[in-house]
């Protein structure tokens, strides 16, 4: 069993109590990094929804204003009429805000959508990683805490 750890750190080498520092700190690790797979996945959502939002609103001009809503905050909108669809405004990130064509517009959330798959999958490795070393320390220390209770025989 030798051949089992981490980093070159034999984890049949460590005690139990290390052990259980080492599982605590892969729990907290995969939890953050799961949280942040959620956070990526909301992310890259909103940007096929923003996406959607600008070729609807050059695929099927209404007569003359298209008539939208517009958000104020998360869960407040107010009704608006889209004057010109061939122009919007985009959230480019921190705050700053530029005016596209639509074209323009589709390509910038489809490279974000793109982006985010790519870091997603990246993530996912990652996460796979982590939880598949969290197994083996929970199966090395729970192999040692069995090896601890069972009584020596003086032979």
């Amino acid at each position: 069993m030798a051949s089992r750890g981490q980093e070159g750190v034999s984890l049949d080498s460590l005690t139990p109590q290390q052990l259980t520092q080492v599982k605590k700190q892969l729990d907290e690790e995969v939890e953050h990094l799961t949280a942040s797979f959620t956070q990526l996945h909301a992310a890259q959502n909103k940007f096929k929804d923003c996406l959607r939002c600008v070729r609807s609103g050059v695929s099927s001009p209404a007569e003359g204003k298209k008539v939208i809503l517009v958000p104020l905050t998360n869960s407040l909108y107010v009704r608006g009429k889209l004057v010109d669809p061939d122009r919007v405004i985009v959230d480019v990130g921190t705050g700053f805000y530029i005016e596209k064509d639509s074209r323009s517009a589709a390509e910038f959330y489809e490279d974000k959508v793109k982006q985010l798959g790519t870091n997603i999958q990246e993530l996912e490795a990652i996460v796979q990683n982590k939880t598949n070393s969290l197994r083996l320390v929970e199966e090395v220390l729970r192999q040692k805490v069995l090896a601890s209770s069972q009584p020596s025989r003086a032979g």
